[in-house]
């Protein structure tokens, strides 16, 4: 069995380590790119949101590289991400693959997590149920570090002094992470490199402004389709914090276990005033993150969004009542396959000018 997954940010990191403690042969695949979406746009249906055509090409990438497995996370609730893992599978079947698609519903309980690691027991063929739940815990573990490294990045990119330091460091971060095996070595990678970060000379007196992304997770975490906003922003001498996380994501699913928390109750109770139920996707947490970004003075939002996304077109119809009442500019960019870089950037750069602007006329006000 050859497996592979598809890319959003760095959850591969995790995964791959998963799958390797496991003896499970693993094929990643290449980073996304403009080939990956063309491949996906073309095999998918046209007014599908942008996620699931990347993730069609990451697959099939894959496959050529001799991948004959999928693993993909699946959903429940109203947004697409529910059926993708039906479509995806009829649509790699008439291009004539003959693969297995193995798909992993959300943790609601512990019965999920116990399907979970069988479906684990099964891929790596091991019977060995404690080496399989090692493997899991691991796999967590791995994903708050990650996260944590990239909000170490965040932070020092735009402090750096020598500009392009950062950038040149995670670029060599993510060469090794792709020749790294297990969780052991990936461990030690990520510790060098949060070491390498912390050496960097950084100017602590620069006045920085603060940017909070909200939006879908897939369009938040995955550089590649949101044409690195967060890398962009930090040369512009912005610190970045994204809502929505890989680890996050997971943890909130783990919550019901005593030793792990997540911050899914405190962003729904931020939200209350606006959006008091789950109507799918990351709606909720685009509502009640933002409504903390303003609570906690940032100097303002991003929201991205996939085009056609439901979840979030019904988040942007609330955003302008939290603008107003909340006075905290917000910038909303839907993504597709037709997104611009430069009318992209050219927004971005407008919006932060303007955030430049208010501050300096509210230090004379």
């Amino acid at each position: 069995m050859k497996i592979t997954f598809p890319h959003m940010g760095n959850i591969y990191i995790a995964l791959k380590a998963v799958f390797e403690e496991l003896g499970v042969e693993v094929i990643p695949p290449p980073k996304c790119s403009k080939n990956t979406l063309e491949i996906g746009t073309k095999h998918s249906p046209e007014l599908i949101c942008i996620p699931f055509k990347i993730t069609v090409g990451n697959y099939i990438e894959s496959i050529k590289r001799g991948a004959d497995t999928l693993f993909m996370w699946g959903g429940c609730d109203v947004c697409r991400i529910g059926f993708y893992n039906t479509l995806q599978k009829e649509i790699l079947r008439n291009l004539g693959y003959p693969i297995e698609l193995i798909c992993v519903e959300p943790f609601k309980n512990i019965k999920e997590i116990n399907n979970f690691l069988q479906k684990l027991q099964r891929i790596s063929g091991t019977k060995n149920y404690l080496k399989i739940f090692a493997a899991f815990v691991k796999g967590i573990k791995l994903l708050n570090e990650v996260d944590d490294f990239d909000a170490l990045v965040h932070k020092i990119r735009p402090r750096e002094v020598s500009k392009g330091e950062v950038d040149q460091l995670y670029d060599k971060f993510e060469k090794e992470m792709y020749l790294a095996r297990g969780y052991k070595e990936i461990t030690i990678i990520i510790k060098k490199y949060k070491e390498a970060l912390k050496n960097i000379q950084i100017n602590e007196k620069r006045d920085i402004l603060k940017i909070g992304i909200v939006g879908e997770i897939y369009t938040v975490v995955e550089p590649f389709i949101n044409l690195d906003i967060i890398k962009r922003l930090g040369n512009m001498g912005v610190e970045v914090h994204r809502s929505v996380v890989s680890s996050e994501f997971i943890n909130e699913q783990l919550d019901f276990i005593p030793f792990i928390h997540s911050e899914k109750e405190e962003v729904h109770r931020a939200a209350k005033n606006y959006l008091d139920t789950e109507i799918g996707g990351h709606a909720r947490h685009t509502i009640g993150n933002t409504v903390r970004y303003a609570q906690e003075h940032y100097d303002g939002v991003i929201h991205l969004l996939p085009f056609t996304c439901m979840p979030e077109i019904v988040a942007s119809s609330i955003l302008p009542t939290i603008k107003k009442e909340k006075d905290i500019p917000i910038l909303k960019i839907i993504l597709d396959e037709m997104t611009g870089e430069v009318g992209y950037f050219t927004r971005i750069e407008a919006f932060v000018d303007l955030l430049e602007r208010r501050r300096m006329y509210r230090k004379i006000v």
